[in-house]
């Protein structure tokens, strides 16, 4: 318990000695990232690609379009991706790292900048960015102060303040993350909207004001929606008639086959527009506690309704 304890202590110290090192170079990055009009190519070796590859994964999913390319392989034909109009990112808690040392003066020559983050200010890699971000820290969590521990997650913060100092002077929003994570629950509840899930159509259960009671049920045992849209004789929505008011109707003795939807029905109901979110229809659903909405356009004309079970479908809620 002790080494564990160690290990979180000594971590935790190279995450607060960034505070230190963050000075107005960080924020030069932070813009010259903003503002390119390419690629962030972010690359390390060993234990750095790791971090490197995290940070890339950051990036492009917070809005700037971003890419791991190994150091190795740039020495092979793989720095025909790198542009002059990108951005490179190279972590090296050394700074000498020999992959990424050879490719920093072709970088240099092709008018990329370099971002280099490192352990070491006067460092080969230092010298040779654009703009150098100071990682050191004090020692690694290894007992041996050999494996790369504290100085790897040093780096991962470091790139994590980049990324959201970038996000955050992009304006990037919520919706902007759900369009690159549209198969997460976030994406599905800030990209999909009421028209996408509503039954409409066809799909509507719907009988008419003078229908009796044993019709309506026909259409909502086909419908399988728990409910049916009664309409008046201009094709409005004059209510609904529920699972609900069944039960409603049979614990007030009032079952009849030939009852007619006018007395069965509960008058008028909840609407919401096609364009909302489909995780605005579920928070009504529950602030109302009901589960279902009719959907109708500006001009008050109804398109559909919704039920709790379609948004269920969908994994909005």
């Amino acid at each position: 318990m002790a080494r564990l304890r160690q290990v979180v202590r000594i971590e935790a110290d190279a995450v607060e000695g960034l505070l230190e090192q963050l000075d107005v170079r960080a924020v030069e990055a932070v813009e010259l990232i903003a503002h390119l009009t390419g690629r962030l190519v972010v690359t390390g070796m060993g234990k750095s690609g790791h971090i490197a590859k995290k940070a890339a994964a950051t990036f492009a999913s917070t809005g700037t379009p971003a890419f791991f390319v190994h150091p190795a392989e740039a020495q092979h034909g793989d720095l025909g991706m790198i542009q002059p109009e990108d951005v490179v990112l190279a972590i090296s808690y050394s700074g000498e790292t020999e992959e990424i040392r050879e490719i920093a003066p072709i970088l240099k020559r092709m008018g990329t900048p370099l971002i280099a983050i490192t352990g070491n200010d006067n460092s080969s890699l230092a010298r040779l960015a654009n703009l150098h971000l100071g990682a050191r820290v004090r020692e690694e969590a290894c007992p041996l102060n050999l494996a790369p521990t504290a100085s790897t997650t040093a780096a991962l913060v470091l790139c994590d303040a980049l990324a959201m100092g970038v996000l955050e002077l992009r304006g990037f929003k919520p919706e902007d993350f759900a369009r690159s994570h549209p198969g997460g629950s976030l994406g599905r509840r800030l990209l999909i909207k009421v028209e996408d899930v509503m039954r409409s159509g066809e799909q509507m259960p719907c009988v008419a004001m003078d229908a009796q009671l044993q019709e309506a049920l026909v259409e909502m045992g086909n419908k399988r929606l728990g409910m049916t849209v009664v309409l008046d004789a201009n094709g409005n929505a004059a209510g609904l008639f529920t699972d609900g008011d069944l039960r409603r109707l049979l614990s007030q003795g009032r079952l009849r086959s030939d009852l007619k939807m006018s007395e069965a029905m509960t008058p008028g109901g909840h609407f919401i527009s096609p364009g909302a979110l489909a995780s605005e229809a579920a928070n009504r659903m529950d602030t109302k506690r009901i589960n279902h909405l009719l959907v109708r356009n500006e001009s008050g004309g109804l398109l559909g309704v919704v039920g709790l079970h379609d948004l269920l479908e969908a994994k909005i809620v």
